[in-house]
């Protein structure tokens, strides 16, 4: 008689748990890493659920950000997933940032993402595809902070939404939000607009302009250096360990 740890510590020390038998032996897939230094460079995507009109049932919003930027690139709600759904949304979001070349699309692995009709869409594109490890969400972490943030703010509604159209509204006034207010804490604070369209640097020499002024008249106030408010620089997508982890974009509420 033992506990079924006692029985695996055995087994490991005797060499036998390691695979056996005719299955194919599980293979360790790398973790996608992609670096983007401008935007349009690096893009993320991902679906998630939306209470609909009936009790029990589900609206799905698509949502693309760049990941360079934390700009929405596009968006769709519709009442179910699918392939269809997603390509026509990438192509109109590639077409409406004017057909970058180069482009990297990364998501997790679910049945949309893998379509073969994305698939076709992209090779049409010349987008590359990306994929998380699977079941790790940590490796689409700026989707999933993306996604939190839209469901924390103080108007996400309480009540499901009427329909796809009521969502879609409710989405679009958080789009314009997001893209020109939202000042990001993953970006110095600036707006995904003003980061996406070259104009943080400006902004960040006048802020920057502010605080030392205000350090120069108040030097009691700080205890070491103010702010840093250069540039945020590349932002790596699945980095190696030894980095910055992505996985704090996640954790932060953007």
């Amino acid at each position: 008689m033992a506990s079924e740890a006692s029985f695996y510590r055995v087994l490991r020390e005797a060499g036998q748990l390691v695979h056996r038998g005719r299955a194919k032996a599980p293979v360790p897939r790398p973790r996608a890493e992609h670096t983007a230094t401008g935007p349009c460079q690096v893009w993320s995507w991902d679906i998630t659920y939306l209470k609909g009109p009936v009790k029990g049932s589900f609206l799905y919003l698509y949502l693309v950000v760049d990941v360079f930027s934390r700009r929405i690139m596009g968006f769709a709600v519709h009442e179910e997933e699918s392939s269809e759904h997603a390509a026509a949304l990438i192509r109109r979001s590639w077409q409406e940032a004017g057909c970058p070349e180069g482009l990297v699309l990364h998501s997790d692995n679910g049945g949309p993402m893998k379509g073969a009709t994305l698939l076709a869409t992209l090779q049409w594109l010349g987008v590359t595809p990306s994929f998380s490890r699977p079941r790790v969400s940590d490796d689409n972490a700026f989707s999933e902070a993306l996604f939190r943030t839209l469901k924390y703010r103080p108007s996400f509604p309480q009540r499901p939404f009427a329909s796809v159209e009521d969502a879609c509204r409710w989405v679009a006034c958080f789009v314009a939000w997001y893209n020109t207010e939202h000042r990001h804490s993953g970006i110095r604070y600036v707006t995904p607009d003003d980061r996406h369209f070259g104009r943080e640097g400006a902004l960040l020499v006048r802020r920057h302009q502010v605080y030392q002024r205000a350090n120069a008249r108040h030097p009691e106030r700080w205890s070491r250096d103010t702010r840093d408010w250069t540039p945020a620089g590349p932002v790596r997508l699945g980095p190696s360990p030894n980095l910055t982890p992505a996985v704090l974009e996640l954790k932060r509420i953007s």
